[in-house]
């Protein structure tokens, strides 16, 4: 297998944590985002959405959309488990994972394209009163989590599930390229970053 990616980028470093939970070997290939050789003929080839993380299978097909990935993965490899071994785990893991997608990621998301370093880039026009509001939202997540931290050693329980992959991709990005880091107060979210972050699939991101 090949996995297209793009240096500490936050999706495909969701697949490279999971590909390492799992024990499984596969080739990495960088895409050049800078360069735009995400919106070539070639790569678009590979997934007309112009995005990573990509996916090239051994028989020439091809995956993308991170979560959908892993969700494969997690099929062929079954073990480490991390989506969920009967109905009920199954099912909240998926909610504590679309929790941390669609309120926190979505957040750091309008905060990043309508923040200084996509504006040096003139892609978009950027907004700084949605930046503005979107900033109040994080913060306002980080404390909601370290409240949940609070009761729960890990996003979805006591063990390390997908859901953990996707929060602390999510954090790290933040708080290295948005301007999003957690206030040091918030000590059960750091604890759990700490924990996370030990892990032998997780590179430490300063």
């Amino acid at each position: 297998m090949k996995l297209y990616s793009y240096g500490t980028a936050p999706n495909p470093r969701k697949v490279k944590i999971f590909l390492a939970e799992k024990g499984i070997a596969y080739d990495l290939v960088q895409v050049d985002m800078m360069k735009g050789e995400h919106k070539t003929p070639q790569f678009l080839q590979k997934n007309p959405s112009g995005k990573l993380p990509v996916l090239e299978l051994d028989d020439g097909r091809y995956l993308s959309e991170s979560i959908a990935i892993c969700r494969y993965l997690e099929q062929i490899h079954p073990q480490r488990n991390l989506f969920g071994t009967d109905a009920y785990e199954m099912g909240f893991i998926e909610m504590r994972n679309r929790q941390m997608e669609t309120e926190l990621w979505s957040q750091i998301g309008v905060s990043w394209v309508n923040g200084p370093i996509v504006a040096k880039m003139g892609i978009y026009k950027t907004i700084p009163e949605a930046k503005a509001v979107s900033d109040v939202n994080v913060n306002k997540y980080y404390e909601r989590l370290d409240k949940e931290f609070a009761n729960s050693e890990y996003v979805a329980g006591s063990r390390f599930t997908v859901a953990d992959i996707t929060l602390i991709c999510g954090v790290d990005f933040a708080r290295t390229l948005v301007g999003l880091k957690p206030d040091a107060g918030l000590t059960n979210l750091w604890r759990w970053h700490a924990l996370v972050t030990a892990r032998d699939s997780v590179d430490a991101l300063d």
